[in-house]
């Protein structure tokens, strides 16, 4: 079949211009075509961040003319980025180590910030050991697919509304994969007695970031410890967030101690880059020896690790910024419900504002965007599937009463510009 098809595109291949071969670039221009033709091309604004003023930022037009905005949708979830312990622990260790990582881990050695980095999440989860990557995206790609891989015969089972970097780790692991339906524990248990007593691992995420909802954590640890499972955490829109430390749902919920791989980012919560895992040391060990997205991808720089470092810690000690995080989330929720726009509920910090068509999805942000300086970018699919495409916004503790008033506004006039529904009620209540 495969041979087929290739064979096929080979005959049908237009030429190019005053050549013998293919139009190469013909393909890609069909491609973007196709995304273009399906309303789900993809344009990202030109914004630099303005370092004391979080959320406000500059936005460049293609003109090059500039305009302050506010940013409405940032994943730096508590401003972490621009925090000034944060930025000095980057500044000062950049003036002392310079820049760059020196090279892969394996080559250049690890670099004292990266080492301390690792302790320090490695206590925020009260594991033996973390193990830092370059992004959080390749922590689950590499993490997954090495743990499965090193499990004989493991058998995986993923939620069916995981990231795609999950996704992405169970297809390269090479294992046996099941999908139990989102948060459906009772899918999920029949699958563990059909697996039998072949080894398992669960893998899922603890704040599911474009409905919202929430896990049931400690209930997925009850059945595998019932059937004999492995457990794989991603908390990656929940560190720094939540529980005591920030540690994320799994500490807030008094589980953290039953999962045995937690997953996270610094670039969220934390405001940085880079992704990790927590985790055994036996566990940390084998991926750091067998991945390759650890053993043959340069290292953090030390001035990003110091940074991070300094922001864990921090938010270890400081709950000021997660209590005013949740204040302004509950309070942004509260006018954008009571001006009848159509939200998801959620149980967490993310509002998702529904559209349902893709075209008015991304001229919502566009009317948002020239008509009233405020930046949300349009989730579209693939991201959450066809019909559900929405404006995901979220609130920061830096988000005024004042800018929540004009981001409320402004929404109830971009829905009646443009002729989008406005109904009182959710779409769908998500789980909690």
């Amino acid at each position: 079949m495969h041979l087929r098809l290739a064979s096929d595109v080979q005959r049908s291949a237009p030429v190019a211009q005053g050549g013998c071969g293919p139009d190469y670039a013909n393909f890609f221009r069909d491609a973007v075509s196709r995304l273009h033709g399906e309303r789900r091309y993809r344009v990202f604004a030109d914004i630099e961040r303005i370092a004391g003023r979080f959320p406000t930022a500059l936005w460049r037009r293609a003109d090059g003319s500039t305009r302050e905005i506010t940013v409405w949708c940032s994943n730096d979830y508590l401003g972490m980025g621009q925090h000034p312990e944060v930025v000095g622990a980057m500044t000062e260790t950049a003036k002392r180590c310079g820049v760059g990582a020196g090279g892969t881990r394996n080559i250049a050695g690890n670099t004292s910030p990266l080492v301390d980095l690792e302790r320090e999440l490695a206590d925020l989860h009260g594991k033996e050991a973390g193990l830092v990557f370059t992004s959080g995206y390749v922590s689950n790609q590499a993490g997954i697919s090495t743990i499965a891989k090193l499990i004989p015969n493991c058998l995986i089972l993923s939620d069916a509304f995981n990231h795609n970097s999950m996704i992405e780790g169970v297809r390269h692991s090479g294992c046996e994969k099941r999908i139990f339906r989102h948060n459906d524990l009772a899918h999920l248990e029949e699958l563990l007695v059909e697996a039998g007593d072949r080894p398992k691992l669960i893998v899922f995420e603890s704040v599911y970031s474009m409905d919202g909802d929430v896990a049931p954590i400690g209930k997925i640890c009850d059945l595998a410890d019932r059937y004999g499972a492995m457990t794989y955490l991603d908390e990656v829109h929940a560190v720094g967030l939540y529980g005591e430390r920030g540690a994320g749902i799994a500490e807030r919920d008094g589980v953290m101690h039953r999962v045995d791989v937690i997953e996270g980012t610094l670039a969220k919560g934390f405001g940085c880059v880079g992704g990790y895992i927590t985790a055994s040391a036996a566990i940390c060990d084998a991926v750091r020896s067998f991945a390759p997205g650890f053993i043959f991808t340069t290292a953090l720089p030390p001035a990003v690790a110091a940074a991070a470092r300094a922001s864990v810690r921090y938010l270890k000690r400081s709950k000021t910024e997660r209590e005013a995080h949740q204040r302004q989330a509950a309070r942004t929720k509260a006018a954008l419900e009571a001006a009848g726009l159509p939200l998801l509920h959620t149980a967490t910090h993310i509002v998702p504002v529904m559209v349902g068509d893709a075209e008015l999805c991304k001229a919502a942000a566009d009317h948002l965007l020239e008509c009233h300086g405020i930046y949300i970018q349009p989730i579209n699919y693939p991201t959450v599937p066809r019909g559900t495409e929405r404006l995901r916004i979220t609130p920061s503790p830096f988000h005024d009463a004042a800018q929540i008033a004009r981001l409320t506004a402004a929404l109830a006039e971009t829905w009646d510009a443009l002729g989008i529904p406005r109904a009182g009620t959710v779409f769908v209540e998500a789980a909690e």
